[in-house]
């Protein structure tokens, strides 16, 4: 299988003051535009600190000058990984615009304030799954899980206050590196990408600064 990506040009000129600036620019032609579902879904890569790798597909919840941010089960593989190694990789596939963003970074947990004020925003159904299930653990059946629902369901009934888990909140990926891929014909894509000038090069510690707001950022340009 194989396509020719058609696109306009994307050159060091048309890009944005600081990387997360850039990104809110293409994040709201993509939502504008209606042609992908969930464009704020992106796939976050952890590691073991001895170097084994896991991904999976997760939604963004936030993003500002500070970074961003999504939530999970801190129990969850990927929650275990992020506390024993906290450097991470996010990649959003926008396939219809022939785009991709890929930031390198460090997770660290956000606040319990912004983790409850968040919980309380989604679905009454979302948040008891967030109590039924320990992410990423073995469990017998389908029927189990389904059990613990209708348990918790049944204990917090619609219009209930549901207080946040205790091993469920909410991570802040700092970034080092912020690569924009457009797709061109003939494989002569475009590849720019911001690297933090306090970060090392394999997109480790972003320090403990936001992502924006004073921090120094190179453009570089990659080879396709």
């Amino acid at each position: 299988m194989r396509e020719q990506y058609r696109s306009e040009s994307f050159s060091e000129d048309d890009l944005a003051a600081d990387p997360m600036q850039q990104f809110a620019r293409w994040f709201r032609q993509i939502a504008a535009g209606g042609m992908l579902h969930e464009p704020n879904a992106m796939v976050v890569s952890t590691a073991t600190p001895d170097g084994v790798p896991s991904s999976r597909t997760v939604l963004l919840k936030m993003y500002d000058e500070h970074g961003f941010v999504f939530f999970t089960n801190y129990e969850s593989r990927k929650g275990r990984e992020l506390a024993a190694n906290p450097r991470v990789s996010l990649l959003f596939p926008w396939h219809p615009l022939a785009r991709q963003v890929i930031v390198t970074g460090s997770a660290s947990r956000v606040g319990r304030e912004e983790t409850a004020a968040y919980f309380r925003t989604r679905p009454h159904g979302s948040q008891l799954g967030a109590w039924a299930s320990d992410q990423s653990s073995v469990i017998g059946s389908r029927e189990e899980l389904v059990r613990r629902y209708e348990e918790l369901s049944a204990r917090y009934p619609e219009g209930e206050q549901i207080p946040a888990p205790p091993h469920w909140g909410g991570f802040r990926v700092v970034p080092a590196t912020i690569e924009f891929w457009q797709g061109h014909e003939n494989r002569l894509h475009d590849r720019l990408r911001y690297v933090r000038e306090d970060a090392n090069g394999d997109g480790g510690d972003g320090g403990d600064g936001g992502a924006g707001g004073g921090a120094a950022w190179r453009v570089e340009r990659l080879c396709p």
